[in-house]
């Protein structure tokens, strides 16, 4: 690779489950303000860009100094809308950070960095499960991978089954056999970015709701590091107030 990787957050104005989410305002600065201090400060040599499909947005962002590119209302993924604003940014290698994670940590951007120029045109990020509960819970996507790291299949569903435990996990179990819930950061080649967001939904993403699956139905590999820790997103007004929580901690 001869330049670093650029970081492009995709960011729309309208949520369906919170209302304008990321011009929700913590201690009087905005949500998406939050993340873009947070990456800038964690990912000081990475160049930054916002994607935003409003100019609420892209106005609220050129107040802090940060820089944005107005992209199409219609687009139905936080991928295509990324797509898009690399017809202006021109990088050849892009990290898609989420804008409603304020905590994303500097070392999961370098892994994510890393494994673009070692591994693959297209890499993600995962970290094993702690909570058996949230192994069940179909919010929370389940990764595995074969043994060079690279994905098998995404899913919503709690996989792998374990027969002999008839499917119920412990705390216990998961701490010497790790399962692993996938973490929505992903890296991409230009040229992948662009083939990937030009083919169509296949049966698999249809079905689970989750666009990467699209890459594996196609046959293309997805790598995926492991983080020793998660992250934190930002969906409901709960999450909002443990944010709130952890910046008082």
């Amino acid at each position: 690779m001869t330049e670093l990787p650029t970081i492009i957050v995709p960011a729309r104005l309208e949520s369906t489950r919170f209302e304008r989410k990321l011009m929700y305002k913590i201690e009087g600065k905005p949500l998406i303000i939050w993340t873009a201090e947070r990456i800038k400060k964690e990912a000081p040599d990475l160049e930054l860009y916002f994607a935003v499909d409003d100019t609420l947005l892209s106005d609220c962002l050129s107040s802090y100094g940060f820089k944005s590119v107005i992209t199409r209302k219609e687009h139905t993924s936080g991928t295509d809308r990324l797509a898009e604003a690399n017809e202006t940014i021109g990088a050849d290698w892009v990290i898609n950070v989420q804008g409603d994670e304020p905590l994303i940590q500097g070392a999961q951007i370098q892994l994510i960095a890393k494994n673009l120029v070692d591994k693959a045109a297209m890499v993600t990020l995962a970290t094993p499960f702690k909570s058996a509960e949230d192994f069940h819970n179909p919010n929370h996507v389940k990764v595995v991978c074969d043994t060079k790291g690279r994905a098998l299949y995404f899913s919503r569903a709690a996989i792998p089954f374990v027969r002999d435990l008839k499917g119920s996990m412990t705390e216990e179990w998961l701490a010497s056999n790790p399962c692993y819930k996938h973490i929505g950061l992903y890296g991409y080649s230009a040229d992948f970015l662009n083939k990937f967001v030009a083919s169509k939904k296949g049966f698999l993403e249809n079905a689970e709701k989750l666009e990467q699956l699209r890459v594996l139905e196609q046959g293309h590999k997805i790598f995926v590091g492991i983080s020793k820790e998660g992250t934190i997103g930002i969906d409901t007004i709960e999450d909002i107030e443990a944010f709130k929580a952890y910046l008082t901690s």
